[in-house]
């Protein structure tokens, strides 16, 4: 996790960051901020602009925005509301057990005794019910990230049950894919190559008149479905 020390200043967390660790937009994250920001539920961000390196040596700026930690706190919060709301029931819930809570009373009394145990076992039995009930999809869903291979953008979008145009156009606007200027050819951005997201391939294809033509095909991998499965739409059901 980057993490921005700016000289002896305090430390940050980029808008980037946050986007990745709930799983949404980017774009979005910064939204979210900017709205706290006028409502003076936040201060207002550091804003940094950035380079973005393609695969080709070509750059791009980018506006990021860099919070201090309460300020990441509260914006996290936003995003991911049943997340938080999970978090404080969870913690009343571990303090009102510690203020009752009387081991030897417990220790004295069989019947007692019987009911926590017999707590316990209700709590087993239904977790093992539900891991067997998950076992079907985390196995397709481990199939698919490990697979080999990738797909297109028409098979990958045939995969997660959106139109083709609509995947371009998301993976366009998200900075997972662009194209050179006077190019009909969608390439990937080397931070999703990196990351393991994308790949090309190189092909190479017989002109009528004997010559030949390389092309260069952008494809998304087992792993880069998955991550797109939840970005763009977690309900979809994966191919495995």
């Amino acid at each position: 996790m980057q993490v921005m020390i700016p000289g002896q200043g305090p430390i940050t967390m980029s808008s980037r960051e946050i986007a990745d660790l709930v799983e949404k937009r980017h774009d979005n994250v910064k939204r979210t901020i900017d709205t706290l920001a006028e409502r003076g539920v936040i201060e207002f961000p550091q804003i940094e602009e950035v380079q973005i390196e393609t695969s080709h040596g070509r750059k791009h700026g980018m506006q990021v925005y860099h919070l201090k930690k309460r300020d990441t706190l509260v914006v996290v919060a936003q995003l991911s509301p049943e997340f938080t709301a999970r978090v404080v029931d969870r913690w009343q819930q571990l303090e009102a057990e510690r203020e009752t809570f009387d081991p030897s009373k417990i220790l004295e009394s069989p019947a007692a005794m019987r009911g926590l145990l017999l707590t316990y076992t209700e709590k087993v039995i239904a977790l093992e019910a539900k891991v067997e009930d998950m076992s079907e999809d985390v196995a397709a869903h481990e199939r698919l990230t490990k697979a080999d291979g990738s797909l297109n953008v028409t098979e990958a979008a045939k995969n997660l049950g959106i139109r083709p145009k609509d995947l371009f156009d998301w993976l366009s606007h998200n900075g997972w894919i662009y194209k050179r200027a006077n190019s009909p050819t969608w390439l990937g951005f080397q931070t999703k190559c990196n990351q393991g997201l994308l790949e090309h391939k190189t092909t190479t294809v017989l002109r009528a008149d004997g010559s030949e033509k390389i092309t260069e095909q952008v494809r998304i991998t087992a792993k880069g479905l998955s991550v797109l499965a939840k970005l763009i739409h977690p309900t979809a059901r994966l191919i495995a």
